[in-house]
């Protein structure tokens, strides 16, 4: 394997790894990742990345490219509706001292970090990879 096929493997396997990261702090209580976030999309962000792992192990190219991109654009919507679900959470409370106050007992945690650094990783190895030209032997 090529240093860039390392790459995009590594950041597959971060990106499948990060999925059971904390990504929030509700109320210093619990901490919440990807699956308790929004399951469905989480199994789908895991899939994204398996698929990546085999294109990469397999030396599919394309197949490679394809999931690493769709990985960066999952996380970055996943970080968006994560945003806009904390910020109006609370919308309901009528006392916007009071709804300040719980909109900031929702934290973000390191997750998020582990996430992209995996999405942003595998998109940088397939970009950067190159497919081999195997020339047979006359």
């Amino acid at each position: 394997m090529r240093p860039s096929s390392l790459i995009a493997l590594l950041g597959f396997i971060l990106l499948i790894a990060a999925t059971y990261c904390p990504m929030l702090r509700v109320f210093h209580i619990a901490s919440w990742n990807v699956y308790k976030l929004n399951q469905p999309y989480g199994i789908v962000i895991m899939l994204v990345g398996v698929i990546g792992v085999l294109g990469t192990v397999l030396n599919q190219l394309k197949i490679t490219r394809i999931a690493a991109w769709a990985a960066l654009v999952l996380v970055v919507l996943l970080y968006i509706a994560a945003v806009l679900k904390v910020k109006t959470t609370f919308s309901f409370v009528p006392f916007k001292g009071l709804n300040g106050f719980l909109t900031r007992q929702i934290t973000f945690q390191w997750g998020w970090f582990v996430l992209f650094a995996g999405a942003i990783l595998s998109v940088l190895g397939a970009v950067f990879s190159k497919k081999t030209n195997y020339i047979s032997p006359k």
